[in-house]
């Protein structure tokens, strides 16, 4: 993997919350390169702050010192306009609960990155739709997110932050409202979407099948991460 570009970075990260005597430091300085089409798992204990890092990662929370890089930009020393293109064009989220918007079928949820990137509806539609076809849910595409099980609305997920090309998805406990066998789908999808692709993903999760399969393995413990063998 170390051949492949860099598409994310990040170098003494770090974030604390509360005051004075209430201060919790829950990222340590942390140090970590993402490179095109791997997949790397941050696992850590429940409150270790992996949820904390993907939001700055993902340049939604500021961190409290440090550097975050996307596609050879520091995120955080951009305006708001700046970093707001960044996460559009340069980054995908799938988290826990889907997040699809109820009153939108899947093909529009699918589209609406597209959209709000500035493609035609006409184009954007023909992006979602290829997409739904390689998760498996074109005949879903004209379904409501109620009118689906939980493992197409999560492949629907995969599908909305794949439709922009993003260099990097960024994905909190994507298995953790699944059962043992739509998890495995979607691991398998996952993987697959990578190579195909070429994205890399960063998978926040306690899953030990699903870090299994990632390329390889960050333990975030007490504010530092380090690595795991895979």
């Amino acid at each position: 993997m170390s051949e492949q570009p860099a598409v994310m970075a990040c170098e003494g990260v770090t974030k604390s919350y509360g005051q004075g005597d209430s201060v919790i430091s829950v990222l340590r300085g942390i140090d970590m390169i993402v490179h095109r089409g791997e997949i790397v798992a941050v696992t850590g204990p429940s409150g270790s702050g992996k949820s904390t890092l993907l939001n700055i990662l993902g340049i939604l929370e500021p961190p409290d010192s440090g550097r975050v890089t996307i596609s050879g930009t520091d995120a955080w020393a951009s305006g708001e306009a700046r970093r707001a293109l960044l996460r559009n064009r340069n980054l995908g989220f799938v988290f826990q609960f889907h997040h699809l918007l109820e009153e939108f079928t899947l093909l529009e949820n699918t589209m609406l990155p597209a959209l709000l990137a500035g493609r035609s509806r006409r184009e954007a539609a023909g992006l979602a739709a290829d997409l739904l076809e390689e998760v498996s849910l074109t005949p879903r595409a004209s379904h409501f997110p109620s009118q689906v099980s939980g493992g197409e609305r999560q492949r629907a997920a995969v599908a909305r932050a794949l439709v922009c090309s993003p260099g990097v998805v960024l994905a909190d406990e994507p298995t953790g409202n699944l059962d043992a066998a739509n998890g495995g789908k979607l691991q398998l999808l996952m993987r697959s979407l990578c190579g195909t692709h070429g994205q890399a993903f960063v998978i926040a999760t306690h899953s030990e099948s699903l870090a299994a399969g990632a390329d390889r393995v960050l333990r975030l413990s007490e504010g530092r991460l380090s690595a795991c063998p895979v």
